[in-house]
């Protein structure tokens, strides 16, 4: 049985747009094929390395692994969205102050992660960060440079 294309209308980086996909659909594939947004990467494909992380409401989510279907309504913010390169977040300031990009496989993950703990808890404490960060894979291990960045960023 094969899935029927729907038109679903969706609200990302300020902006409504409309797209055409199955509901079960991963929203990861839409953003990235459909909208062109590069910001949240296929990692795993399982939810598990954080690499395609996107706020959805304010909080993070695995956007691999998440039906196109389960964001109608909801205010999705992708790397793109927190930033650009004359107005950057505060995050991405720090980020690149402390030269907390390597590879860069993680740094969308991580600053989707580290935007989500800072819209809750905008003092965390170190170890709240690095539990924050805990289920995004970093291949090339600049996790004290970020944790520095996040916390620069809280103004810790």
């Amino acid at each position: 049985m094969t899935a029927t294309t729907i038109e679903i209308t969706l609200h990302v980086n300020g902006r409504t747009v409309q797209v055409k996909a199955t509901p079960e659909t991963p929203l990861l594939y839409v953003l990235r094929d459909q909208l062109s947004l590069k910001g949240p990467r296929f990692g795993c494909g399982l939810g598990q390395c954080g690499a395609c992380g996107v706020l959805v409401d304010g909080t993070a989510r695995r956007s691999c692994v998440m039906p196109v279907s389960s964001a109608v309504n909801r205010k999705i913010t992708t790397l793109e969205g927190m930033g650009n390169p004359a107005s950057p977040d505060p995050l991405q300031t720090a980020f690149i102050e402390e030269q907390a990009v390597q590879c860069g496989y993680c740094i969308n993950g991580m600053l989707i992660a580290a935007r989500s703990l800072l819209n809750t808890n905008p003092k965390p404490t170190e170890e709240q960060v690095k539990e924050a960060l805990a289920s995004n894979l970093c291949r090339c291990g600049t996790h004290m440079r970020i944790v520095r960045a996040i916390l620069k960023a809280s103004g810790a």
